[in-house]
């Protein structure tokens, strides 16, 4: 296994997570150039969403968070991570998945070749975080979800991997448990984009015996991935 790639499961706490056979390293894909025309009007609908996310006062989340958190990643990736909502972190520097829980999602990331900073985009169904972390209500999600909609029809993700049962019950409209939904291919909206579930790195946090079950996923997700985009 290339020495990197166990360093990031290490981290992560599983020493045994790796295959028999690890596939040698891929070169970096390159996406297609946009015209530079295309490419400015994109970004421009990205500031003017992100500008609405901010000043969004559309259920009474926004009496009590500090900030708004957007998302985080390349404008332009093939892979797209869904999480529930900010924590206390995240709400005090305006990034999800940026406390234990982010370092350990990183690291989950990094072992199948992901990183926010190159590609892959973050984000969360809710942009602004519930008191005292409980669960979103309905009526928040509800007045949210547009936002992350907006998101997805702009990034065009290839793949989507919602973690944690919050996130992926609200994405997929249902009341299954999580553990029902794993290994499983799902799709999301109108662009039908496959999307995959696994667990929150803040359970596995509690839960370390199911980071197993976790690696697992990350596979299943790579592979189908492959299958999606084939040379890549």
């Amino acid at each position: 296994m290339h020495g990197e790639r166990r360093a990031y499961l290490e981290a992560i706490g599983i020493d045994l997570w790796v295959p028999r056979a690890a596939p040698a390293a891929q070169p970096a894909a390159q996406l297609p150039v946009e015209p530079a025309g295309k490419a400015v009007e994109a970004a421009g609908r990205w500031e003017a969403l992100r500008a609405e996310v901010l000043k969004c006062t559309r259920c009474p989340l926004h009496l009590t968070r500090t900030q708004g958190v957007f998302g985080v990643g390349p404008k332009r990736s093939d892979w797209l991570v869904i999480g529930e909502a900010p924590g206390a972190e995240e709400d005090r520097r305006g990034e999800p998945f940026v406390g234990a829980a982010g370092q350990l999602l990183d690291a989950m990331l990094r072992a199948i070749g992901l990183d926010r900073a190159t590609n892959v985009y973050i984000a969360n169904v809710l942009k602004s975080r519930p008191p005292g972390n409980r669960d979103p209500k309905p009526e928040e999600v509800a007045a949210c979800l547009p936002y992350l909609v907006r998101q997805i029809e702009l990034l065009k993700p290839k793949i989507m991997l919602a973690v944690g049962r919050i996130a992926a019950q609200n994405l997929l409209a249902t009341d299954v448990p999580l553990g029902r939904l794993r290994g499983r291919v799902h799709h999301f909206g109108e662009l039908n984009t496959p999307l995959v579930v696994t667990y929150h790195p803040a359970y596995l946090l509690r839960t370390p015996a199911d980071k197993r079950k976790a690696w697992e996923d990350l596979k299943f997700a790579r592979n189908l991935y492959h299958q999606l985009v084939p040379g890549k």
